[in-house]
């Protein structure tokens, strides 16, 4: 594929909580469960994944440097077929628990690798915004 190409193609990228439920119309749906939460960390329960705080408790996880690599090569992989296919867009949903911390860290750093790439991107936070008191 050209790079006209990837110019054309957007990625449209929601975190969302899974206590919330599945964001619809999702191409691929990821599990951020299994990262480390900020939530049980009392200085960063009440934050979201939009804090430096949790950006950096999330992002320098050994377990979430080993994930994302492994995940952006799969996206790597898949992006050239879904437009040989003729696909235009992909919508990727990453969920946690409760939408406020993980997955909003991931979409973001996800987002801003596949603008790296030359892709359109556009990251929605779903949940962000309903702070829950447990997850």
């Amino acid at each position: 594929y050209s790079e006209n190409e990837s110019l054309r193609f957007s990625a449209s990228i929601v975190s969302f909580g899974y206590k919330l439920g599945l964001p619809m119309d999702s191409d691929l749906v990821i599990d951020v469960r299994f990262l480390p939460n900020p939530f049980y960390d009392p200085l960063m329960r009440t934050m979201t994944g939009k804090d430096p705080m949790v950006i950096d408790y999330v992002l320098d996880s050994s377990v979430t440097k080993s994930f994302t690599r492994r995940f952006l090569n799969l996206l790597k992989y898949l992006i050239p077929y879904y437009i040989k296919d003729g696909k235009t867009n992909l919508a990727l949903a990453i969920g946690c628990t409760g939408g406020q911390h993980r997955s909003v860290v991931l979409a973001d750093y996800t987002g801003k690798q596949l603008e790296k790439m030359g892709y359109n991107v556009i990251v929605r936070h779903r949940d962000i915004a309903k702070h829950k008191t447990e997850e």
